[in-house]
């Protein structure tokens, strides 16, 4: 397939609906198990991390919303935190609860033996549901590290029993228009066994609850070999895939730049999910990021991210899907293949470097960036106090 210079009409059509929700707490410090680095400018604060965020949004076009954390992101006044992100040209999007760093969740939260600790586990996320409109916003995003290392250690049955009663309190706390996304993590903290530890087991908890609760996919969160794309296709037939956290992983959940590690996958995510139209906003997926730039400058790592989305996306949406129908019916295998590969090697940077100058944009999003002088400019005002990072 020749380079294009121009897109297509109806891919720019959906390139230009298309959004990506960036964290918040990509924009602090973060790190390993072994060590969190800091760097000069970081975040003192939520106020700052808006700032950042709204960079990427300013240079890319793409992320005019921006995940929260509670507690992490916690301020004494919310209004005061969405006229900022307001005035900024970006807006507060989901809100993540956490129930993973506090010394009564040793051993659970929801999932806990004591009922004490889980009515203490299901008061945070309705707190979280009075967060998450103060912002303006109507998704809260359950992730838990909930599960035990060894064999024995717990009753399995008895941990779902109580993670399904503890999320139908919260679900019951949802109002109209709201709802619920429950992530899974295939292993970590929890090495023998998660209490959410796959699609299915979220899958079955969101049928149970009902139709405002929905399975969020984190790429970095399954075996190795896994194929997500089947997931996608199952979760989107379900219409139960309620929002993607996009990264990238090499071993496991590695929270990489999305699509550095394997960009076929990304491709082969994002053309399952054209496939189904649910990239355009009436599919109600969220398209968020997570992912934690140690090494790397975070608002550059934000950046690369969600033009690295974008431009995978342009490849899936230029799939000449009738033609992959047409040998698709004929059992012509590698014919269809073909037609994947050949969109798929299609060098669409040209095309979308037009396509962000039409829409006032610079045509090179991350080079403009880096020529701003932002990043000396916050390094060189942000001094003092205690920069942000994982548990602030």
């Amino acid at each position: 397939m020749p380079t294009p210079t121009v897109l297509p009409a109806e891919v720019a059509r959906d390139l230009e609906e298309f959004s990506i929700e960036v964290p918040s707490w990509a924009y602090g410090n973060s790190g390993t198990r072994f060590k969190v680095f800091s760097t000069p400018g970081t975040p003192r604060d939520p106020f700052e991390k808006i700032a950042d965020a709204a960079q990427t949004h300013a240079y890319t076009g793409l992320a005019p919303r921006v995940s929260l954390h509670h507690p992490w992101d916690r301020v004494e006044d919310v209004a005061a935190l969405r006229a900022h992100a307001d005035e900024l040209g970006v807006s507060l999007g989901m809100i993540n609860s956490n129930t993973f760093q506090d010394d009564e969740y040793k051993f659970g939260s929801l999932t806990h033996s004591e009922p004490a600790i889980r009515r203490r586990a299901i008061a945070h996320h309705l707190e979280c549901l009075d967060v998450m409109r103060e912002a303006g916003s109507h998704e809260l995003k359950i992730w838990l590290a909930d599960g035990t290392n060894y064999a024995g250690q717990d009753s399995i049955r008895a941990r779902q029993d109580h993670l399904a009663a503890s999320l139908q309190e919260i679900y019951a706390g949802l109002r109209e228009g709201e709802r619920l996304v429950l992530e899974y993590k295939f292993f970590e903290p929890a090495f023998y066994h998660t209490d959410v530890p796959d699609w299915g087991t979220s899958l079955l908890h969101c049928l149970a609850l009902g139709e405002q609760a929905q399975v969020v996919l984190d790429t970095g969160h399954h075996a190795p070999g896994t194929n997500i794309e089947f997931i996608v296709a199952q979760l989107l037939r379900q219409q139960r895939l309620g929002a993607f956290d996009f990264n990238s992983r090499n071993y496991a959940d590695d929270d990489l730049i999305v699509g550095a590690a394997d960009p076929f996958q990304l491709f082969r995510i994002l053309f399952e999910i054209v496939q189904q139209d649910a990239h355009r906003p009436a599919s109600g997926v969220n398209f968020m990021l997570d992912e934690c730039h140690n090494l790397e400058s975070k608002i550059q790592g934000q950046i690369r991210s969600v033009l690295n989305v974008q431009e995978t996306l342009a490849k899936a949406l230029l799939v000449d899907r009738e033609a992959l129908a047409d040998a698709q019916s004929r059992h012509d295998v590698l014919e269809a293949h073909g037609i994947l590969m050949d969109a798929f090697w299609t060098d669409v940077r040209p095309a979308l470097a037009a396509f962000r100058e039409e829409r006032g944009l610079p045509a090179d999003p991350f080079a403009a960036f880096r020529a701003s002088g932002y990043e000396e400019k916050i390094a060189a005002e942000r001094v003092g106090g205690n920069q942000m990072g994982w548990g602030a």
